[in-house]
């Protein structure tokens, strides 16, 4: 239960005798709405399997039948899959990013879906709050980027490119820098970013929507529970915005690690 709807059931109001039901951890935990087996299935998890059917439904729908001209639900695809390609890909990897087209293009639709599924009504949850579902993304990128880096430089020459062309006597110190960059760094703070930016986001948007619930009476406080409800639509407003950035900024990272793994050379 969350504490928008806690504050509800409980009437608690400014005045009522009860504290400010204060949003926290407890946002983020949810019931077993049903069971499969052994698999107790939460509202994140069937989010996020909506989000993945959406992706897929509509790309199908979009493509199952390619016409020269096309119709309104091709056009949109087109639009989708060209808009990827020339702001997120060929900036990173040029033409030859087009075979990881499907892959990315799938990646920013899904999480862009998973973020702003917070701002719908009764669902009201960004999926990537729960860094559970980061991490496996993260896992497929490094399978992917390291996977990429072997076929193309060979096994030893992959861990040869990240030594770089330096005086001897700091060698073994940046050996050390770069081996923590490629195998910590990057996916700790590619996983990070994400959810960090939807978990803080839906935490605010929280705080504002229980203080306009908790604020409304019949008295002054309703003054500032009109504050508070201006700030719930400037709240969702900057979910919007960042919803869309993070799964900009993921894919894009994305992109320039494979790349690297591609071309860079020190």
């Amino acid at each position: 239960m969350t504490g928008d709807v806690a504050a509800a059931e409980g009437g608690c109001h400014l005045y009522s005798g009860c504290g400010f039901p204060a949003p926290g951890q407890q946002d983020f935990k949810f019931d077993t709405m049903f069971t499969i087996g052994a698999w107790h299935v939460t509202k994140p998890e069937v989010l996020a399997i909506l989000c993945a059917l959406a992706v897929i439904v509509f790309f199908w729908v979009a493509f199952a039948s390619p016409k020269l001209i096309p119709g309104k639900m091709q056009s949109l695809g087109e639009l989708a899959v060209i808009g990827v390609r020339d702001q997120i890909i060929r900036p990173q990897l040029g033409k030859k990013g087009d075979k990881y087209l499907a892959y990315i293009t799938a990646m920013f639709f899904y999480i862009l879906l998973c973020n702003l599924i917070e701002l719908v009504p009764v669902l009201q949850f960004p999926v990537m709050a729960r860094i559970g579902f980061v991490l496996p993304m993260v896992l497929i990128m490094y399978v992917l980027y390291w996977y990429t880096g072997f076929k193309t430089k060979g096994f030893v020459g992959y861990f040869r490119s990240w030594v770089p062309t330096v005086p001897l006597f700091v060698l073994p110190l940046l050996i050390l820098i770069e081996v923590a960059k490629y195998v910590v760094i990057q996916p700790v703070t590619l996983a990070i970013r994400l959810f960090a930016n939807m978990f803080a986001g839906h935490l605010l948007l929280s705080i504002f929507m229980v203080a306009t619930w908790y604020l409304t009476t019949a008295s002054i406080s309703l003054v500032f529970a009109a504050g508070s409800l201006v700030m719930v639509f400037f709240v969702f407003l900057l979910e919007l915005l960042v919803g869309l950035l993070q799964a900009f900024i993921f894919t894009t990272l994305i992109s320039s690690y494979l790349a690297d793994s591609l071309e860079y050379q020190h």
